[in-house]
């Protein structure tokens, strides 16, 4: 195992909560030469492949002012997380073997924005609402059919497919369908990786000539993706298909010897992504579940004051995957001395 190594010059942890653009030619001239000073190899020569996930960790959600920041209970969550991602990275690139970060992807018209939903008078749900099945069935919350074209079905399509998916959010104990505001767009400044993290991730493809391996999840306007994994809900009312479960990238995390895994939020697409995770390896291996390390120190969970707060539905997930025989670690503990590394 490759030991702890001092963090780059370069990085300055005051700038991890701002926006900037990262000097690429520069900071892989700079990586060169940290190789080379400090004796890493390319990532194809590890022994043990450590993959490391980082999910969601976009402006969206990691910068103060944005469109969901998750500032946790503390209120500076994500930006405190990120300041110690972007130092668990630098310290383990000769032992990280390569980096896959997940990106919320989304555009206007979705299942669970605004404009997909109106009540008798023609308004929108406000950000926040929950949308429960009696709301749809009493027609409080009903298809805005003015997008129909938009999304190429029909006015009754729409609204039966509403029902359906509401009541399978239901069936399959999920949150129920939350309007959240308009975030994570594609081609927006909110859907780009935190300028921090994103430089710490060139950094490292170039150190040890890895890849990084970027995972696009949510951009399904008819269905929900928490998950990186699988979507919220599969198939329609009609039984066909909407969307499909990302089998080649769970395969290729089950492959891997160890999986970290950190991001936002800890209360949903963290949970969600692990869960998915751990329904896959309970049906290949449960014993596989060990080689699963969650970065709990750079995750937060959703709240919004006074209106709701998920870090206990997301602290009981985690004392789940434990019992299960994943790894809680914090990202200041050395590889090295984490269970079964």
């Amino acid at each position: 195992m490759s030991r702890p190594l001092a963090i780059p010059a370069h990085y300055e942890a005051e700038k991890v909560r701002e926006v900037w653009r990262v000097p690429y030619q520069e900071r892989a001239a700079d990586a060169e030469r940290w190789r080379k000073s400090c004796k890493i190899k390319p990532s194809k020569s590890d022994r043990k492949r450590i993959c490391l996930m980082p999910v969601d960790v976009q402006n969206t959600f990691c910068i103060p002012d944005f469109e969901l920041f998750v500032g946790g209970r503390g209120g500076n969550g994500a930006v405190d997380d990120n300041q110690r991602l972007c130092e668990f990275i630098y310290r383990n690139l000769g032992a990280i073997s390569e980096i896959c970060p997940t990106m919320d992807t989304h555009q206007a018209i979705q299942i669970f924005h605004s404009v997909f939903l109106v009540d008798k008078k023609g308004n929108h749900p406000p950000p926040f609402t929950l949308i429960s099945a009696d709301d749809i069935k009493s027609k409080r919350w009903r298809f805005n059919s003015e997008i129909s074209a938009g999304l190429d079905v029909d006015k009754k399509y729409g609204q039966n497919l509403l029902e359906h998916y509401v009541s399978q959010l239901g069936a399959g104990d999920k949150y129920d369908l939350t309007i959240w505001p308009y975030h994570a767009m594609l081609g927006g400044i909110g859907h780009a990786l935190v300028s921090a993290v994103e430089e710490a991730i060139f950094f490292h493809s170039v150190v040890r000539c890895a890849q990084p391996d970027f995972q696009l999840k949510g951009n399904n306007p008819l269905t929900e993706n928490y998950s990186v994994l699988s979507p919220e809900v599969l198939d329609d009312q009609l039984g066909d298909a909407i969307a499909h479960r990302n089998t080649s990238f769970v395969q290729k995390l089950l492959q891997s010897d160890a999986v970290i895994i950190a991001g936002q939020a800890k209360s949903h697409c963290v949970a969600w992504t692990v869960d998915d995770l751990l329904k896959s390896i309970r049906m290949s291996d449960i014993g596989l579940a060990r080689k699963v390390y969650l970065l709990e120190d750079c995750m937060s969970s959703v709240v919004i004051p006074d209106v709701i707060d998920y870090t206990e539905q997301a602290d009981a997930a985690f004392v789940r995957f434990a019992e299960a025989g994943m790894n809680i670690v914090k990202s200041t503990t050395p590889i090295s001395e984490w269970p079964g590394m």
